[in-house]
């Protein structure tokens, strides 16, 4: 049985010329096995990020992978890094690429199959991104409320329907430092009526 302290996500992306680009970790929490938020950069030291970007490359480049895939790992109590799962396509807890980072998990896709170099995947701001399932849809969300804090952006999928949870669309809570996006996100949780993780 393994003692975790937390997980956190790579979304890495690769081209046929074997060129290869990180995002910065993301921390993840999860409320009843979906992604809830997602924490830039993550909580742990520089070390174990540039370790989960490393091993993130390496999967990629052993599998000879084109295109854009998230690495999740579990990071143990102990400190050491073991490798989760992986999803081969631009994924949820990759989402506040959109609004933090030079570029975006999207085009480093496109990029990827057009046999494109990367582009840069600094980090320009701590983010937080949070979900929006169907359960938030009681009966219309607050957007108002949540569009009246000028740091967040708002990204909804136009699905007609909203079940529990469907993923909806999410939001990026971003800040001048990671603790203040996080209060910021909890904060409109809870004008929404979202439940604490």
């Amino acid at each position: 049985r393994l003692s975790l302290a937390c997980e956190i996500s790579v979304v890495v992306a690769r081209n046929d010329q074997d060129q290869i680009a990180c995002f910065p970790p993301a921390e993840n929490r999860h409320r009843n096995g979906i992604l809830d938020v997602s924490i830039v950069p993550a909580r742990v030291s520089p070390a174990m990020a540039e370790q989960a970007r490393a091993m993130a490359a390496r999967l990629a480049r052993g599998l000879d992978y084109v295109g854009v895939m998230a690495v999740e790992f579990f990071v143990l109590a102990d400190g050491s890094l073991v490798f989760n799962e992986m999803a081969p396509r631009p994924h949820n807890s990759g989402h506040y690429t959109l609004d933090a980072c030079v570029s975006d998990q999207f085009q480093q896709q496109v990029r990827a199959l057009c046999g494109l170099p990367p582009a840069d995947t600094r980090l320009l701001t701590p983010v937080v991104m949070v979900n929006l399932l169907g359960d938030a849809w009681r009966p219309q969300p607050a957007w108002d409320r949540l569009l009246a804090h000028p740091g967040v952006q708002l990204h909804l999928y136009g699905k007609a329907e909203a079940r529990p949870g469907r993923k909806m669309g999410h939001y990026n809570c971003l800040a001048p430092t990671v603790d203040e996006a996080l209060a910021l996100a909890m904060r409109t949780r809870t004008e929404l009526g979202i439940a604490d993780t």
